[in-house]
């Protein structure tokens, strides 16, 4: 820019040789909203005006900082503020100028150290032009003045205040389902009508789907997704969302190499926006003054069902999680999971099975005989077309025995009068209560042996926490028995989902993965050849049981471990 020689007569050699290199500083947070009096243009026409004044002698204007929609209560979340400050350091720049303190600081403490170490310590002349004045070349105590200090005070309880506001309001759209969010999920795109609401958005919606398909009805492991979706040239959410026009960054951006990952794939597997539900608050900043992310516990998400529509149908969704928890390593040459893949386990030692080929037979083994020692376990062996068969077989009668578990119940809902309590629930809560005041009354003498001198400090609160740590159990215990003796109290319905998963496949003969994450937990595999089968809903399987029970009798059936 044009250097600006003033009159020099009567000067000083030393202060003819001063020439001051000028940078303007503008700062517009989006706190501040649409107002003009804090809009870059005209920040940038008040600086332009007044610089003149406070330059009796040769001065330049090196350059402009402007950081546009920047909170001031950080130093390094201001990218131009950080360049500012570089190029003091480097010499290039010796006089600052701003608006006034708020727009270079919204934080007493870094106000603080700014004027008082950092301009003093690189000879930096810093003007403030709008009260309080500040010139700390002309008057350099100015810094440490009071009204200096309140303005700073002042304006750092406006920037908290201001967060407080933003957040409580963020809060309440987040409460009522609106989403929030600088950009949509990969799959959703922002309404045109609401910036509140979500809309699909097809062509990424449908990659969404086949990630779903791949992974819950052909066996497809979370690696394998990854490779063929980059084998297809499909870009990745980031790069989709640049190649369609949105203006989205993150910090990792600069590694981003638009293929997709394994942590991308399971995040999208879990995210339970694809099913219609609003989720919002994974993470928070830390405080108004450091903007760092932490995750937030998955209790204090806010979660909103049905706020738009889904992508992805529940069931689907629900089977995926089952799938997660599986042990479903697959080989290197392998793109797909085998049927059992998770699903099976020794009998004896509880380890996972093994899958075994021999030229053209498969059979399965104990991991523990095969791998570890042949000491502690035995073979368990048996054959991939025995073992299909016999799962097939023992689902199908499961299921027969569901539904006639079904019929008795819509038989029992007719009658007159319901008997709708459970006797096994009330005598564990009638025993449970009962341990729970005997370890109260035992807490309540040890406090008094402690006073009375007979026991010591150390060991009554020994004592007290190991029975502190016991009550706590049981409470819980309690808690889940009410919980239980409520859900009992309800009745059974032959509309639960229970009833529902099985009764869908009454005329299955064939088996798939995505029907034994719904219908099997675990395949046990004894010696000789026999097998256990752990069914889902275990639990409502026994209080369906308990509920005939207690209303027929003619109720002789079979618990949720079949073995055949």
């Amino acid at each position: 820019m044009a250097r600006i020689r003033r009159n020099c007569v009567g000067k000083t050699t030393e202060q003819m040789m001063k020439v001051w290199k000028v940078a303007k500083y503008i700062r517009l947070s989006r706190d501040d909203g649409n107002v003009e009096s804090e809009s870059v243009a005209n920040q940038r026409k008040i600086l332009d005006e007044q610089i003149p004044s406070f330059f009796k002698d040769e001065y330049e204007i090196i350059d402009e900082y402007i950081d546009d929609g920047r909170t001031g209560t950080s130093d390094y979340t201001r990218p131009d503020f950080l360049r500012l400050v570089e190029d003091v350091k480097k010499g290039k720049i010796n006089c600052i100028v701003t608006k006034n303190l708020s727009r270079a600081f919204r934080n007493s403490a870094n106000q603080g150290k700014f004027l008082e170490e950092f301009i003093p310590l690189y000879h930096t002349r810093f003007i403030s032009l709008y009260e309080p004045h500040i010139d700390t070349f002309l008057n350099p105590e100015i810094v440490h003045s009071l009204e200096v200090s309140i303005t700073g005070f002042m304006n750092e309880q406006y920037a908290y205040k201001t967060s407080v506001d933003i957040r409580r309001t963020f809060d309440t759209k987040r409460k009522n389902g609106e989403f929030i969010g600088a950009f949509a999920p990969y799959g959703y795109k922002k309404s045109p009508e609401n910036k509140n609401s979500l809309i699909i958005d097809e062509e990424a919606a449908e990659v969404v789907r086949d990630i779903f398909k791949w992974f819950v009805n052909e066996g497809m492991s979370k690696s394998s997704i990854v490779k063929h979706l980059n084998e297809l040239g499909i870009p990745n959410p980031a790069t989709y969302k640049r190649q369609h026009g949105f203006k989205y960054n993150n910090p990792q951006i600069h590694k981003n190499d638009g293929l997709w990952s394994y942590r991308t794939i399971h995040s999208i597997l879990q995210n339970e926006m694809y099913i219609g539900n609003m989720v919002q608050g994974r993470q928070k900043i830390i405080s108004y003054k450091v903007h760092d992310r932490i995750s937030v516990d998955e209790k204090d998400w806010y979660v909103v069902e049905n706020t738009h529509e889904a992508i992805v149908p529940r069931e689907i969704f629900d089977k995926a999680q089952l799938l997660h928890s599986r042990d479903t390593r697959i080989s290197p040459n392998k793109k797909s999971l085998h049927l059992f893949s998770g699903f099976l386990y020794c009998a004896d030692c509880g380890k996972a099975m093994t899958r075994k080929t021999a030229r053209e037979y498969v059979y399965y083994c104990c991991s523990t005989y095969r791998r570890k020692s042949q000491k502690h376990c035995t073979k368990h062996s048996i054959s991939e077309k025995v073992l299909y068969e016999a799962v097939l077989l023992a689902i199908q009668k499961q299921i027969a025995l569901i539904g006639s578990l079904s019929e008795i119940v819509k038989e029992i809902r007719e009658a007159p009068v319901l008997h709708t309590e459970s006797k096994r629930i009330n005598n564990l809560l009638d025993s449970k209560q009962k341990e729970l005041r005997k370890i109260n009354t035992i807490m309540d003498n040890l406090y008094a042996d402690w006073r009375g001198g007979e026991i010591t400090k150390e060991e009554y609160r020994r004592m007290r926490l190991k029975f502190t740590g016991q009550a706590e159990q049981i409470e819980t215990a309690i808690s889940k028995l009410e919980k239980e003796k409520e859900a009992f109290a309800a009745g059974v319905s032959t509309e639960e989902p229970y009833f529902k998963t099985f009764l869908k496949y009454k005329n299955i003969d064939y088996l798939k993965r995505d029907i034994l994450v719904e219908l099997v937990n675990a395949v046990y595999i004894h010696e000789g050849g026999a097998i256990t089968i752990e069914f889902a809903f275990a639990d409502q399987h026994r209080r369906v049981l308990e509920f005939i029970e207690n209303n027929c009798d003619r109720a002789n059936v079979l618990e949720s471990r079949i073995a055949i």
